[in-house]
């Protein structure tokens, strides 16, 4: 496949580009300062999401696109919009879009009636408005009204690591591991975000987790 992977300069990002390229895919590479790369079948996109700059151009002939941003600090109220422009331009290229999003909006497993982002004992304080910002993106792809996107909401800690190749897959709601933590490596989300892009599944939003 030809993809498309902005943020690809991130934690996710780098290692959607490497798990897509070990598996022989061609990828652009696509961020706001795209790093040069040695590897075959990667080329450089420069995208700004917050201002919709080179991002048509940037999707167009793509197989399908991967949207992997975080919200800065602060500026965490610009993320639902520039998902939505991003969302507007894959619908206009007929593109399949997977946004790697957030644990906020996923239900907490102790009380399924509140989202992780209201859930303390998953979500404190200091990360409230990212969990919220992530909710909020949600609920933009929610409102779209092309519906070509697929949410993956990673667990509650998302951090580098070992790539194991396995990984849990739930829908819309937290997973927790039998120790009570909930959590997968970055490399194993790249795996779960490779698998869902070569075999489509039905949920439109759904959550991975380490086994």
């Amino acid at each position: 496949m030809n993809l498309t992977i902005i943020g690809a300069t991130g934690m996710v990002g780098t290692r959607l580009t490497a798990e897509a390229l070990n598996r022989g895919h061609r990828v652009t590479a696509a961020s706001r300062r795209p790093q040069p790369s040695e590897r075959a079948g990667v080329s450089t996109s420069t995208v700004d999401v917050d201002t919709g700059r080179n991002l048509r151009a940037t999707v167009a002939g793509a197989d399908a696109v991967v949207l992997t941003v975080r919200a800065a600090a602060g500026e965490e109220d610009l993320l639902a919009p520039a998902t939505t422009r991003v969302l507007d331009a894959a619908a206009d290229a007929g593109t399949p879009l997977l946004v790697i999003g957030g644990a906020g909006p996923l239900r907490s497993p102790a009380d399924p009636g509140r989202i992780v982002a209201a859930d303390p004992a998953h979500v404190p304080d200091a990360w409230r408005s990212l969990a919220e910002a992530s909710t909020a993106q949600l609920h933009a792809c929610q409102a779209h009204p092309t519906p070509t996107w697929t949410y993956l909401s990673p667990p509650a800690v998302l951090e580098p690591g070992e790539r194991t190749g396995s990984y849990r897959r739930g829908t819309t709601t937290l997973l927790i591991g039998r120790d009570g933590t909930s959590r997968i490596s970055a490399e194993d989300l790249a795996v779960a975000a490779l698998d869902e892009l070569e075999n489509p599944g039905t949920d439109r939003h759904f959550t991975v987790a380490a086994p």
